[in-house]
């Protein structure tokens, strides 16, 4: 009788000291009646005695509690809402049966207000704690109860009908709803979208199989699928999900709702015969498909079940109601995607696509945006041959996050090398971009033009590196004696004043010797709101130093993210390591075929075997690599390089793709782009790794130690 109660136990199952459950029905009428109120039952009123047989017969869990003591009679419904309390609940005073509860505001005193009184009364949600099953599992399940008085034949109230409608399912899904809207409040990206969306859609249906795609803007269509038991765990909710890419009039449901503008509900049957890529989608036996209802973008969601099913009016309404909500994050989405891609191609297009191979000199850059990406800045770094057989490098940073601020960049960096090549003196170079800032900031009436660049000549014959800065923070070098213990130190680099003040930059040559590596930076590497200049430097100069070899792709990594929290400002790197000895290096160009990667581990194990490379670490490289060869075929859908390079110190393996997965091109890869096997892999056995973005694709990378001996 009561709307709340306590921990349930399953009626099904034997419990100590009491018999197990007997039919509610059974049990009604094999109660002996004659010395209760109700009297015999042949003498029953026919009004209660209909009653009693809507009750019995009910599928609903229905109660009555007759008379003033309020004897229960009920049906199996209600038998499995009491538990532990059926059958010996059959006849006794509710009051009783529930003695625990009865007190308790809005239970006993509403009951007793209904007989009393002859009102109804409807309590809209209850919950209560059920066992569903013998495995003890304990459950909660929301619930409607409604009270009414019964009267007899002649109007006089002589009992209080319970009827109880499990809402929990219901419940549960508006809840789901609003998640999702949360959820998908903070998507950026269509991958992001179609996370939220096919994780949602395959809880809150209860689904088998679900599907989200959308239009690919040229006539094709773009879509994912996730199947109930698909290992996902956290690491792979984090990747990039697999798109597959289908012709205009591809027959699948989803694509037809989508084009049509209408759902297709398909109860029993093969909705997905004609397009079926596995035995998962040959299993689906009823189908209902959703289209996302949005301005901008076409596309749909479909939810599948292995057995046939009836979609009732409210889970139709659901499933509309979800596919607008995720219709309206995959149009802001595509929205910030073609912001996001412009304004990317246009800063990494002012950017070098390839530095210099040298062989005792090795070169790495990083560029990571900040604010959301979705704005082109003005950091900028370069590496390039001098006609003296010198290096030079340099990285800068143009004030500003627009287009502006980008297009001015790419006149100050391609002034610099213009300079450079004529006289490479970095105090002469850097004078003659004082005098250009100057000139810019005139020409756009704005003499505030903040630009910051720092510009060396690395002469590997003599073991010297030359600097001058214009207002940028002084550079690191990490400093590796073959018989020292690697160590950090910041260039004792007078800073100057910022281009077009009239600066006069004072230079500084310092030693650079083999084993040691240069790093220059932009001020998004250290700076950090609410946290001082000081504890950047010292923070990025520790990590540094710390670092497991003097790599340069792995110390950008390293340096990239040494400094906790986010920052809203573009983090660019270049790091230069002089190499104690050449480094010996290899590529192959890997074909988008399904026998790619067992040609790369072929090949792979061929060059180390050949340059000598310790077993131990070969059989952990093949692995690896072909792990990585794998998810750029999957992922990018297009051709690879796999790069290797051995020095005296560690095995570096990158393997590039030129894809985007359509029109999706991402501020940061921050997490290999692997299923989660193979990102267990990957940091499992390799001493570093990570992923740098490129002007075309992405390029995942590792790093194997080899031993001291």
């Amino acid at each position: 009788m009561p709307g709340t109660v306590g921990r349930v136990p399953t009626p099904s199952a034997p419990l100590s000291g009491s018999p197990v459950r007997a039919d509610a029905a059974a049990a009604v009428l094999a109660y002996d009646w004659a010395g209760t109120a109700l009297g015999p039952r042949h003498c029953w009123d026919p009004a209660v005695r209909a009653v009693v047989d809507l009750v019995l017969a009910s599928p609903v869990p229905m109660a009555l509690a007759y008379g003033d003591d309020l004897l229960l009679i009920y049906n199996d419904g209600y038998a499995e809402l009491i538990g532990e309390h059926h059958p010996a609940a059959v006849g006794r005073p509710a009051a009783e049966v529930f003695h625990e509860l009865w007190r308790l505001p809005g239970v006993g005193n509403v009951i007793e207000r209904v007989y009393r009184d002859g009102g109804t009364f409807l309590e809209k949600e209850s919950t209560l704690q059920l066992v569903r099953d013998r495995s003890g599992v304990v459950e909660q399940a929301v619930f409607t109860c409604g009270y009414s008085p019964v009267c007899d034949g002649g109007g006089r109230v002589v009992a209080v009908l319970a009827v109880a409608a499990e809402t929990t399912h219901v419940t549960q899904q508006l809840q789901s709803l609003s998640e999702v809207a949360a959820a998908l409040a903070g998507t950026l990206t269509l991958d992001d979208v179609a996370r939220v969306a096919l994780r949602y859609a395959i809880t809150t249906f209860d689904a088998d199989r679900v599907a989200f795609g959308v239009d690919e803007g040229g006539g094709g269509w773009r879509m994912v699928r996730r199947i109930r038991g698909e290992l996902i765990d956290e690491a792979d909710e984090r990747l990039p999900p697999l798109w597959r890419r289908t012709p205009a009039d591809w027959p699948d449901p989803l694509v037809q709702a989508a084009r049509t503008g209408n759902p297709l509900i398909t109860s029993a049957g093969q909705p997905l015969r004609e397009t079926a890529v596995d035995r998962h989608d040959q299993k689906i036996v009823s189908l209902a498909a959703a289209p996302l209802h949005a301005s901008v973008v076409r596309g749909g969601l479909s939810v599948g079940h292995q057995a046939a099913r009836t979609w009732s009016a409210a889970e139709r309404a659901l499933l509309a109601a979800s596919a607008e909500l995720i219709g309206q994050a995959a149009e802001r989405a595509r929205r910030f995607e073609t912001q996001h891609g412009t304004a990317q191609l246009l800063q990494r297009s002012m950017l070098p696509e390839h530095l210099p191979d040298l062989p005792r000199l090795r070169i790495a850059a990083r560029y990571d945006p900040g604010v959301d990406g979705n704005a082109a800045g003005g950091d900028f770094y370069d590496a390039f041959l001098l006609p003296t057989g010198e290096l030079g490098v340099v990285l800068g940073d143009v004030a500003g996050h627009d287009v502006r601020a980008a297009a001015r960049m790419g006149q100050v960096r391609a002034a610099l090398r213009a300079l450079a090549l004529t006289d490479p003196r970095p105090d002469a170079v850097l004078a003659g971009l004082d005098r250009l800032v100057a000139s810019l900031g005139t020409e756009a009436g704005t003499p505030e033009l903040f630009v910051t660049v720092i510009f060396g000549v690395i002469d590997a014959e003599r073991q010297e590196l030359t600097l001058a800065s214009a207002g940028h923070p002084a550079p690191l070098i990490r400093r590796c004696a073959p018989d020292q213990r690697p160590y950090a130190e910041y260039v004792d680099l007078p800073t100057g004043a910022p281009l077009g003040l009239g600066a006069r930059p004072a230079v500084t040559t310092v030693r650079f010797a083999p084993g040691d590596t240069l790093l220059l930076f932009s001020d998004g590497v250290i700076e950090r709101r609410r946290q001082s200049l000081s504890v950047g430097l010292a923070t990025l100069a520790d990590a540094v130093g710390a670092a497991g070899s003097g790599d340069p792709r792995a110390l950008c990594a390293v340096a990239s993210a040494a400094v906790p929290e986010a920052t809203e400002d573009d983090v660019a790197v270049l790091a230069v390591e002089h190499a104690l000895v050449p480094s010996r290096s290899a590529a192959m160009e890997v074909p988008a075929e399904p026998t790619a990667p067992s040609r790369v581990r072929r090949w792979l194990t061929a060059q180390l075997g050949e340059w000598r490379v310790p077993e131990s670490l070969i059989s952990a490289a093949v692995l690896c690599t072909s792990e990585l060869t794998t998810n750029a075929l999957l992922h990018a859908g297009t051709a690879a390089r796999v790069e290797i390079d051995l020095s005296a110190e560690r095995l570096l393996v990158s393997v590039a793709d030129s894809g985007t997965r359509g029109a999706v091109t991402r501020a940061q890869t921050d997490t290999l782009s692997s299923r989660g096997r193979g990102l267990g892999l990957i940091e499992e056995l390799s001493d570093a790794w990570g992923t740098d973005p490129t002007v075309r694709g992405s390029t995942v990378w590792f790093e194997l130690l080899l031993p001291a001996d």
